[in-house]
Parts: structure tokens; sequence; C-alpha cells
């Protein structure tokens, strides 16, 4: 079965993955965890620090940054699924909440920014859900008195 010929993925269905994949982020879920959000191939995803490739990328991109941001906080403000083409474009909007500790610093800093996202989003044909093709960080917007990355 091709990605085309695939049922066209509802709102609600995003808005669930999308949760979930937030959820997964702040519990700093185990790596293979992560597998079923990722499409099978093609995956790129843009963060302001680095665009990864992959699984491999994603996993290199994890590992760095659950060793640097802790008790996380996602909350998802938006969800729009833009048309029902696959990849489907997806804009997300996500309040982030992290906190950092910067060696030798006395405490740690609380980061609190919206984070504006677009994703390209998939039905998966090995599972038939949704899962993330593209992810992108289009833009930041820190919260007053927020530390910045």
């Amino acid at each position: 079965m091709t990605v085309s010929t695939l049922a066209p993925l509802s709102t609600a269905e995003v808005q669930a993955m999308a949760a979930a994949w937030y959820r997964q982020l702040d519990v700093h879920a185990k790596l293979d965890e992560f597998i079923p959000f990722l499409a099978e191939e093609g995956v790129e995803m843009s963060f302001p620090e680095a665009t990864v490739y992959g699984f491999d990328g994603f996993k290199g991109w994890y590992e760095k940054v659950i060793g640097i941001f802790f008790d996380e906080v996602h909350t998802v403000k938006s969800v729009t699924l833009e048309d029902q083409n696959q990849p489907s474009k997806v804009k997300v909007v996500v309040k982030w909440e992290a906190s950092v500790w910067n060696p030798p610093a006395a405490k740690s800093q609380r980061i609190v920014l919206d984070a504006y996202q677009t994703w390209y989003v998939v039905r998966s044909p090995i599972t038939g859900k949704p899962v993330i093709q593209t992810y992108i960080v289009d833009s930041l917007d820190y919260y007053p008195g927020s530390a910045e990355l």
C-alpha cells in the first residue's frame, strides 16, 4: 500500500499524536519509544541548534538534549492541520519550559518560550498511524524573564 492510497489524516489523530510526542519528551522516554512517531523513511528535523536526518540523527540530537535540559514541560497550544495531502502540512505551537544548568553557575536557569513549528506528517504504511516526516522549528518567542538558548 502506498502513502497516496492511505486514508487522509484527521485533525483529531494529528493532535493526539502531537500530544503523545510531547509527553514522551517531557518524561525523557527511552529512545525506542520515539520510533512509532517517526516516518520509516525521509525524516528531517530542524532544531535551532542542528538539522538531523533519519532516526540515527534524531537519536544523536535526543541523547544530547536530555543531558542538557531537565524539568521539561511541553504544553500544546495549537495543532492545525493545514491540508490532508500527504505529506500533510501541520502548524504546531507549543509552550516549552525547561531548566538548564551551566557549570559552574550556582543555580539552574529556567527557559520559557513558545516554539512555532511546521511539521509534515504522513500516515505510516506499516502502522496506519500518523508519523512525522519533517519537523521544523520556525521560531522561538521567549517569555519575559526567560533564560535563552
